[in-house]
């Protein structure tokens, strides 16, 4: 499940390779992973990149994060109070690093102890009621009393409410830009105010400005750090939907607060408790929720994936890619009908994607650009 060897205690020269690695073109968190695999360790990785993307199509070589810009990032962090850590290392929230993508570095600061505290995500409407605002701080500061952190978005309204209310137990807040661009600015003595007892993470660089698709991308972190994800109020087609989906995906447990029919601000939540979300009325139904599952232990699981040692022939690398095409299609039946084994389909498939012409989607599917 996790394409990622162990990382605890990284050394000064690997944490600078392994961020040159992730900020340089067309290397995504899996990406990365399975680089990781193939090369053995990130400096192999950075060396073969212009190779496995020639291999994958590539007229010619992505950009490749230098060692000075790489460099520069871990300075400026520094200087900001943020430090880059890898998932098996300390401070990087235990639950999110179960994620398939989990951010190879995450920044963090603020009061890192908070990171590994069980949490609880509450999302919700921008556009929220006085109701929905209301219920939100109410069931943030009982989950508080009751030794949870909430995790939240940063964002206005329910998001807002929700770090509000437990801000001296401690709260953590996702970004979806840089640790130095906070989104929306009128939340910024918000964010100096958690950082006391709480934290800001986020996956994206420093200077980073959020754009309309880094927000799903923060969405995964906020659905992956937590236990569970508590929609409030939700629009049809709002953003929370997606925490939700994707915390469905994870494995997380997703609750509902419902409302009333007739206000569009509760058709979505109304709709998860259709597809089978937990009703909630109060954090009590969290609280019973989740106690099952916090007895479990945590722990990352090796990858029975192997990418050594594979290196497609012409002629299997030319079945993979007809094989593929704009539809997506799962790993599984290309394996199957590729008949070539998984790790050459899965190498062929980083060569693709090192060449910028392969798109990953949801639940292991795969498609050609």
């Amino acid at each position: 499940m996790h394409d990622r060897p162990p990382s605890a205690n990284l050394s000064d020269t690997e944490r600078l390779n392994r961020l040159r690695l992730i900020r340089s073109d067309n290397v995504g968190p899996r990406t990365f992973y399975a680089l990781l695999r193939h090369c053995g360790d990130a400096a192999t990785a950075l060396e073969r990149l212009p190779e496995l993307a020639r291999r994958g199509g590539a007229s010619r070589s992505g950009r490749i994060c230098g060692a000075d810009d790489a460099r520069a990032e871990l300075e400026a962090c520094r200087r900001l109070g943020v430090s880059l850590v890898a998932p098996d290392e300390a401070h990087y929230p235990p639950r999110l690093a179960m994620i398939d993508d989990a951010p190879p570095l995450l920044a963090v600061r603020g009061a890192l102890d908070a990171l590994l505290r069980p949490m609880i995500a509450i999302v919700g409407s921008r556009n929220a009621s006085g109701a929905g605002l209301k219920f939100a701080q109410v069931l943030a500061h009982d989950l508080a009393d009751a030794g949870f952190v909430i995790i939240s978005g940063l964002a206005r309204g329910i998001d807002q409410a929700a770090h509000r209310a437990s801000l001296a137990a401690g709260t953590i807040a996702v970004l979806a830009g840089g640790q130095d661009r906070i989104y929306p600015p009128e939340h910024e003595d918000l964010l100096f105010s958690l950082l006391e007892t709480g934290a800001a993470i986020t996956e994206m660089p420093l200077g980073h400005v959020a754009r309309a698709h880094d927000f799903p991308r923060r969405n995964r972190l906020i659905a992956g750090a937590s236990l569970g994800v508590v929609v409030v109020e939700a629009a049809q087609r709002s953003g929370s939907l997606i925490t939700a989906r994707m915390a469905n995906e994870q494995g997380r447990e997703v609750f509902a607060v419902p409302g009333s029919p007739i206000d569009p601000r509760a058709a979505g939540t109304n709709d998860l408790i259709k597809q089978g979300a937990t009703l909630v009325t109060d954090a009590a139904d969290i609280v019973n929720a989740v106690q099952p599952i916090m007895a479990r232990p945590v722990a990352l699981e090796e990858s029975g994936d192997d990418y050594s040692e594979a290196e497609p022939a012409a002629d299997e690398r030319a079945r993979i890619v007809a094989l593929l095409g704009p539809s997506p299609i799962l790993l599984d039946d290309l394996i199957r009908m590729s008949s070539a084994s998984p790790a050459i389909v899965r190498t062929a498939l980083l060569e693709l994607e090192l060449a910028g012409r392969l798109e990953r989607h949801g639940g292991g599917m795969v498609s050609l650009i």
